[in-house]
């Protein structure tokens, strides 16, 4: 065991924490008898606190980063849990096949993946990770090794799918792959002017475009609440005649003494954005369309050393205009925000998960500067639209959900907990079980 210091993407807790590394899959489940709990770790791109574990220990499983098989006929591809998207990418793009959903970030591991159940621009069309995942290995603190899939040990298979690393450690998976002809995106964005307009694209878009998402400008009021630009796109058709060539990104070498996001900024980039030149239909790389931020690294110390907090909610379709507008309403009044608001809608297939975030209906989500007491308030005030359209927040990006906002949102919490495995446990878990 050593003591290193861990944080999420959101930088807002730093500690010292315990860490027992999982080097490969074969090795046993980490003993640590001098440690209340463990959780599995692996590259912390979940905003808030869900993958941590203060005053407790981690287990580190970016050593599982090997590829055990590809099937280039059937498309499923069977890997370690700690290996990167972005490492996938390497072997599976060339032969012709694509993950089926993918976050805003390809620097995930497999088995963050996994564990809180992602989405992506094509839930409406295909749904949340959960549904393509063939089986995979769960090695629990008592020694056992199951395989776990939806016929064997499905109940496990079930709550560990969005199980934020609670039930164990998923040593490597097997997932079914989407065939692409190429490594191309045929994207076309949209200007639109409110809200309104936003949900006739959104339903136009969904029947002929596999992946939809917006941009909102999240200062808008009025005639203009919701503006933006809407992006949607299809795997194009046309084989790249070369593969292109990865993007060469910026860095950010240090946090500034303070946060580069502000009113001012946030207006002035706003402004600017929404009102840039019309961009036509036309083919680009997949990264530059799914992973926009990746071509920053460390963005997130834009936002100064006190960090920043993600929001992530999910309006269900019956009050998702009304909560959603009320939502932007009173962002917009604060006068905070970020420059990368997202809009997007949720389809109606489910996740096998227990505790999968997404539900048919609007997802918007921004993230915030670390403002102390007034992004409380704010907080406060959105939990409160949130709770009144029966909506949740989404767990990997949050860092401060009240509890009884979480059990209420997702209902199956208790159907979960004899799933945990006992050895497992999490900075996010206690807090939102206090007084449970």
């Amino acid at each position: 065991m050593t003591v290193k210091t861990f944080t999420s993407w959101g930088n807002v807790i730093r500690k010292p924490q315990e860490s027992a590394p999982l080097l490969n899959r074969h090795a046993g489940f980490p003993a640590a008898p001098a440690l209340s709990s463990l959780l599995p770790y692996g590259n912390g791109r979940s905003y808030g606190d869900s993958c941590l574990n203060v005053g407790a220990g981690l287990i580190p499983t970016r050593g599982l980063d090997h590829f055990i098989s590809l099937d280039v006929t059937s498309g499923q591809v069977t890997c370690e849990a700690g290996i990167l998207f972005d490492d996938m990418f390497q072997v599976i793009v060339p032969a012709g096949w694509f993950v089926p959903v993918t976050p805003g970030t390809r620097f995930i591991t497999l088995g963050g993946a996994i564990a809180n159940d992602v989405h992506g621009k094509n839930h409406h069309a295909v749904g949340t990770i959960g549904r393509h995942i063939v089986r995979f290995e769960l090695l629990r603190s008592d020694g056992r090794r199951l395989i776990c899939s939806p016929t064997e040990n499905a109940d496990l298979f079930s709550a560990t799918i969005g199980g934020l690393g609670l039930t164990g450690i998923i040593t490597w998976a097997q997932l079914q792959l989407r065939p692409i002809a190429g490594p191309l995106m045929r994207v076309e964005t949209l200007r639109f002017a409110n809200l309104d307009e936003f949900l006739r694209l959104q339903a136009e878009s969904d029947q002929e475009f596999e992946y939809t998402v917006a941009w909102v400008d999240c200062l808008g009021t009025g005639r203009q609440l919701g503006r933006g630009w809407f992006e949607r796109a299809n795997h194009s058709p046309v084989p790249a005649a070369r593969p292109p060539e990865r993007p060469k990104g910026l860095n950010v070498p240090f946090a500034p003494p303070f946060s580069l996001v502000n009113a001012a900024s946030l207006r002035l980039f706003n402004t600017l954005y929404y009102h840039r030149p019309r961009t036509q239909r036309g083919d680009r790389p997949f990264e530059s369309y799914f992973y926009p931020l990746d071509s920053i690294g460390n963005w997130n110390r834009l936002y100064g050393p006190r960090g920043l907090y993600q929001y992530q909610c999910v309006i269900p379709a019956a009050a998702a205009r009304e909560g959603t507008a009320a939502l932007l309403n009173t962002i917009a009044r604060s006068g905070q925000g970020s420059f990368l608001a997202v809009l997007k809608g949720f389809g109606a297939l489910e996740s096998p998960g227990m505790l999968s975030f997404p539900r048919e209906g609007l997802t918007l989500a921004l993230d915030f500067p670390n403002r102390g007491q007034s992004l409380e308030r704010l907080f406060a005030a959105l939990d409160a639209i949130v709770r009144d359209s029966g909506g949740r927040l989404y767990p990997a990006k949050d860092g401060r959900m009240p509890p009884e906002l979480f059990r209420e949102g997702f209902p199956r919490w208790r159907e979960f907990t004899q799933y945990i495995d006992p050895r497992c446990s999490s900075s996010f878990w206690r807090r939102v079980m206090d007084g449970a």
